[in-house]
């Protein structure tokens, strides 16, 4: 790929204001000419290992959510008898007999009185153990590489996974400890799959591949939640655990053979597709080094915008996420099969719209019609404050199971937009450190994890729709906010100090062969 002034693609000269702009079509020379096929290309093999790792991934984190049903002896967890409000949707109406009484199980597998509080600590355990490798794994896979680090979260989660009925026959501490330890290796994959990215990602096909891989996380919480339900009645709970973390273990093995680092020393890709990765990339797809502008990241406005960003999105998305199930559940009386395939449907629009809004965020790019930085706010702004009106409405849906489900359904598919938007945005503005500031933006952004489920638990002790009607609005509320944030402080510029210093100097030499983004 040839190139002018001797910046690649993804690097250019200071703008007015200080920070960098990716240059897109108008510095390559003959860009249709040398990009090699898509299919069965080695970086979307790469992006479609990394989709079903994600699969993976979150079945892993969510099968919790489904079988908490199953193991909670619903006798014990439900409101005192004098106390109406656990009933006020009438139960014939989903043609569940026993109410919201715990689904039966085979004989032999115990069941535990976990009241709802209990149930909210043991939902959010994961997070605990989330939020302290997110920062670390991302620093080291920007410098090792990624590979190593999200095989082996995925691996060391899914052997975790397996102890899970042991730990919860010990008592729900050992539970909590348990969850926690899996967070903690689960904490380290999307920091190492956005490090990766940066060494495999072409700039102007960035918002695909990273919306591909990333969908998998949608599409294993849509896959994961009614086979978590089919399992739970046909063999028992502990039965999903098991199966589950064999999953794991198996897509391991084969990351492992199939994936290297990056595409020098990947051992099946073809000498045009390397050239057209490492050329289109340039500097900024090379390892970071032991030190990073922890200052000036600190500083960075855009840096912020998109971990508030983050932070107001995650908290409708892991609300749903833990608590769905309960709600179908305790609320409009859903039984086991039902409660796990209509909590899976709204994933389902959510995998669909990520891939489709890469696909056309990149299109807007080529094309040239909006900036970077417009893209970002666009998507972000539809992911975001859409999905939130429809929460709004989830809460005012009263018992009608099918508009609470439409409403939840529409709420997720739109929120899927979002993936082209804040959610790839630290590529964006620092190439060579995506790594380290997306464990910087997913940590704070894993705390909603935490205290969203803590939080809808104690609003939601006596299960009734005021309770619940408050956890989506406060869910669409934070949303919103976090919409109007990016909107005002978001960008999709390289920012000065994500650049190397001998590109600063070059950088500073080269303002009038500017083109703005």
């Amino acid at each position: 790929m040839a190139l002018q002034n001797g910046f690649s693609i993804n690097s250019t000269p200071l703008d007015e204001s200080g920070e960098t702009t990716p240059l897109l079509k108008k510095q390559v020379v003959d860009v249709d000419d040398s990009v090699p096929p898509q299919c069965c290309s080695a970086r979307y093999n790469l992006a479609i290992m990394m989709f079903f790792g994600f699969s993976v991934v979150y079945g892993l984190r969510v099968n919790l959510s489904v079988a908490m049903v199953a193991m909670v002896n619903g006798t014990n967890s439900q409101p005192t008898l004098n106390s109406s409000v656990g009933h006020e949707c009438p139960v014939s109406s989903h043609g569940n007999n026993n109410g919201s009484q715990t689904p039966d199980q085979p004989d032999g597998i115990p069941q535990y009185s976990w009241d709802s509080p209990t149930q909210g600590l043991l939902l959010g355990a994961f997070f605990f153990g989330y939020l302290v490798t997110q920062i670390p794994g991302g620093y080291l896979a920007g410098h090792f590489g990624g590979s190593i680090f999200l095989g082996g979260g995925v691996l060391g989660t899914a052997a975790l996974t397996l102890l899970t009925p042991l730990a919860a026959q010990l008592g729900p501490y050992w539970l909590f400890g348990l969850r926690a330890l899996e967070g903690f290796g689960e904490g380290v994959t999307f920091p190492a799959m956005m490090a990766m990215w940066a060494r495999w990602a072409p700039p102007l096909e960035r918002s695909r591949l990273i919306s591909l891989s990333g969908s998998g996380a949608n599409f294993g919480a849509f896959v994961a939640l009614p086979l978590t339900g089919f399992i739970c009645h046909s063999l028992g709970w502990p039965a999903v655990f098991y199966m589950c973390g064999g999953a794991g273990c198996i897509w391991a093995v084969f990351w492992f053979i199939l994936v290297s680092d990056q595409p020098g020393t990947h051992p099946r890709i073809s000498t045009r597709e390397k050239h057209y990765i490492i050329n289109s990339i340039g500097k900024d797809g090379g390892a970071h080094g032991w030190s990073v502008p922890l200052l000036p990241m600190v500083l960075s406005v855009p840096l912020w915008a998109i971990i508030v960003s983050q932070m107001c999105a995650n908290w409708g998305y892991y609300t749903l996420l833990t608590s769905l199930p309960t709600y179908m559940d305790t609320v409009l009386h859903f039984d086991l099969r039902q409660n796990a395939f209509l909590s899976a449907l709204p994933y389902l629009g959510g995998w669909a719209f990520s891939v489709i809004s890469g696909v056309v965020a990149d299109s807007l790019l080529e094309k040239e019609l909006l900036s970077v930085t417009a893209v970002r706010k666009i998507f972000t702004i539809t992911g975001l404050l859409l999905p939130a009106a429809f929460l709004v409405a989830v809460g005012f849906s009263g018992c009608s199971g099918v508009l609470a489900v439409t409403f939840l359904t529409l709420s997720t598919t739109v929120g899927g937009t979002s993936a082209a938007g804040v959610f790839i945005n630290q590529i964006d503005i620092a190439p060579r450190y995506a790594g380290v500031l997306l464990g910087i933006t997913n940590t704070f952004a894993t705390i909603p994890g935490v205290v969203a489920p803590i939080i809808t638990g104690y609003l939601t002790k006596d299960h009734s729709l005021a309770g619940w009607r408050n956890v989506f609005c406060l869910s669409a509320g934070i949303s919103a906010g976090g919409a109007l944030v990016f909107t005002l402080f978001g960008s999709g510029k390289v920012q000065k100090w994500a650049l190397a210093e001998e590109e600063q100097e070059q950088a500073e030499t080269e303002r009038d062969g500017l083109i703005p983004t």
